[in-house]
């Protein structure tokens, strides 16, 4: 499959950035029409794992989260968020609903679970003391890019 385009944009790791984040991912997907549904089930799991990066992977100190996308001929978007915080110690733990790393907070520990249901595809990779990726995949708009006016 050919990559049509790609970006990649670093952000401060702070919680008025997850708007900026759902912004930039929202308005990069555009040129492979998504239905308004789809558009807001990628934005929803992009708000999830910069979320996490951001509270769990930095524990709320700061630092550079990195949102990269991939748009592929018939409609394909790949997603990365990364993080070089504190790493997950068990992932598979981690994936698990309602499980969370900060009871303190009283977060749902949901944001895997959001993240699977609204994506085709995630997956995870971490290493502790050295930060984690969140990937995932989703199928867009008819599979055809939107024909251009003559």
């Amino acid at each position: 499959m050919n990559k049509i385009n790609e970006m990649r944009i670093d952000f401060f790791a702070t919680e008025e950035n997850v708007a900026f984040a759902r912004a930039a991912v929202s308005a990069f997907l555009l040129p492979l029409n998504p239905t308004l549904e789809e558009l807001e089930d990628v934005r929803t799991a992009v708000s999830e794992a910069v979320t996490n990066a951001i509270l769990h992977g930095y524990e709320g100190k700061g630092g550079t989260v990195r949102l990269s996308a991939e748009l592929y001929e018939g409609g394909r978007a790949v997603l990365e968020v990364v993080d070089c915080g504190v790493g997950i110690e068990d992932v598979e733990k981690a994936r698990e609903p309602l499980y969370t790393s900060r009871p303190d907070m009283e977060r749902s520990g949901m944001g895997f679970a959001v993240m699977e249901t609204f994506m085709d595809a995630v997956s995870v990779r971490s290493r502790l003391g050295h930060g984690t990726t969140v990937r995932m995949e989703k199928q867009l708009g008819c599979g055809a890019m939107p024909e251009k006016a003559p």
